[in-house]
């Protein structure tokens, strides 16, 4: 930032004030080492955690993690109506804790809410080397199921927020932590369950997800650190062929299989127009000063306008750069027959699409039953499972500028820690629970301050693990971060 300071005689009052808040949001927290207690304190939760086991299965149960931090809360003596234990059912209760702010400063004065899921994913101690729900460190790094997704951010923030109430920590705007239940999958999705039924004690400026984003490392060497400014929409439909069937040795060309998998093959071969938004298009821009030299070549081309074919398809010719400029969707799962020796009467297929922002679910039913067109074919939404399944049908918006509040100390703070790392907004191709926050009108922003190794992403995974370092580091940022942002 250029220095001002000498010019402030001739500036006039309202321009000195304006410069004076620029520079005030650019001052971001100094970053410190976590002293060796505070990490011990740390790592014990994340111990606890990790043991507990909150899978969506008869031996899991979010609420006993839930009331675990609750207890740690309350031990450390945050006031009873400052702790909310709730939810809708009794083995999925989510935990919500708020350090209530001053009132002083400028801005809106909303809080900032911190999101965190801490279900995890099924893991079978058959499938792993270690034991899934044991924490144990070995060679430099902690394993355990929820060690990447997400239970290493769980642990940093409930000891980030302890910390700041031992300290002493005033912010001027309320800061809240949700730990929530059922991001994976299941009936019960804490995350939307507040939104509608308690949007009191979540209600925020803008909300930080630690459930995406991240530092990208390439043999140790940080290349971004991406963070996430938006998201597709999940969806699932499913595509059933209904017929008379009959007997094997007299096999008709109307048959259920045969025109469902025509309709597959169609969806396989078609490809969902190309666009870009401001997070995409931002991400892309980028991405020309750190991609390879074809791939920066076409991603300027893509960025003109008009846009070039050819750079098109040939990033769409990558799974990664395709989910990024187009709504996907994919068969994922079929069914069909029911004899061997029997023509199919029925043959059903799932159809799994994430959707850009700005469309609905709705609309990219329709596009497949034009795509398919065939009458004959049954189109539905599927709900149960769904992530959004509350929001099938809603507006997915657009997404709105990123926030300077969000960024400014956020690079500040990586810089610090991950010298050089540019700081990437980036649009999230998978799914979190942010889609109802972003559903409502609250920005969302996914950032976990975790550096990974591409090829050592093991979320849902066998084995996963998270480098001891890794972890270290993220309490530093989370730390700095949460009392920049409560400023």
């Amino acid at each position: 930032m250029p220095n001002f300071m000498f010019r402030t005689i001739a500036m006039p009052a309202m321009v000195w004030a304006v410069l004076s808040a620029v520079s005030m949001l650019g001052q971001a927290q100094v970053i410190t080492p976590t002293p060796p207690a505070d990490r011990d304190a740390a790592i014990e939760i994340f111990k606890q955690l990790i043991e507990i086991n909150t899978t969506d299965t008869p031996l899991g149960n979010v609420t006993t993690a839930a009331t675990a931090m609750q207890k740690r809360f309350l031990d450390a003596g945050f006031s009873a109506e400052d702790v909310h234990l709730l939810g809708p059912s009794p083995r999925k209760m989510n935990l919500v804790v708020r350090i209530k702010g001053s009132g002083a400063g400028s801005g809106t004065g909303k809080p900032v809410l911190f999101l965190c899921h801490i279900d995890v994913v099924e893991a079978l101690p058959k499938d792993w080397h270690t034991e899934p729900f044991k924490f144990i460190e070995k060679d430099g790094y902690y394993y355990g199921r929820g060690t990447q997704d997400m239970k290493d951010s769980d642990a940093a923030l409930v000891e980030t927020f302890l910390r700041l109430h031992r300290e002493g920590y005033k912010p001027q705007r309320d800061l809240i932590l949700a730990l929530t239940a059922d991001e994976e999958g299941g009936d019960f999705n804490g995350a939307n369950w507040l939104v509608q039924n308690h949007r009191e004690l979540v209600d925020a400026a803008f909300v930080i997800n630690p459930d995406a984003g991240g530092i990208d490392l390439d043999h140790g060497k940080p290349i971004e650190a991406d963070v996430e400014a938006t998201e597709k929409r999940y969806a699932d439909f499913s595509v059933t062929a209904v017929n008379r069937g009959g007997h094997s040795s007299l096999p008709r060309p109307d048959n259920a299989i045969y025109e469902l998998t025509a309709a597959l093959s169609k969806l396989a071969a078609f490809k969902f127009p190309f666009e870009l938004n401001g997070v995409t298009r931002a991400y892309a821009t980028e991405m020309t000063k750190l991609a390879s030299s074809q791939t920066a070549s076409d991603l300027r081309a893509i960025l003109t306008t008009p846009p070039d074919q050819a750079a098109i398809d040939r990033l769409s010719a990558d799974a990664g750069w395709n989910s990024v400029l187009h709504t996907t969707c994919v068969a994922t799962r079929l069914a069909g027959g029911h004899a061997n020796n029997a023509l199919p009467q029925t043959a059903e297929a799932n159809i799994n699409c994430r959707i850009l922002p700005g469309h609905t679910p709705d609309e990219i039913k329709k596009q497949l039953i034009d795509l398919f067109a065939d009458p004959g074919l049954k189109v539905e939404t599927v709900m149960k499972g769904s992530i959004a399944s509350g929001l099938l049908s809603g507006h997915s918006p657009e997404p709105p500028p990123p926030l300077d509040e969000v960024f400014v100390p956020m690079r500040k703070l990586v810089d610090q820690i991950w010298p050089g790392t540019p700081v990437v907004p980036e649009m999230e191709t998978g799914a979190s629970d942010s889609v109802y926050f972003n559903a409502v009108g609250i920005p969302c922003y996914g950032f976990s301050a975790i550096a990974l190794e591409h090829n050592d992403v093991r979320a849902h995974g066998q084995d996963e693990r998270l480098p001891v370092d890794s972890y270290a580091k993220s309490l530093d940022f989370f730390y700095a971060y949460t009392k920049a942002l409560g400023k």
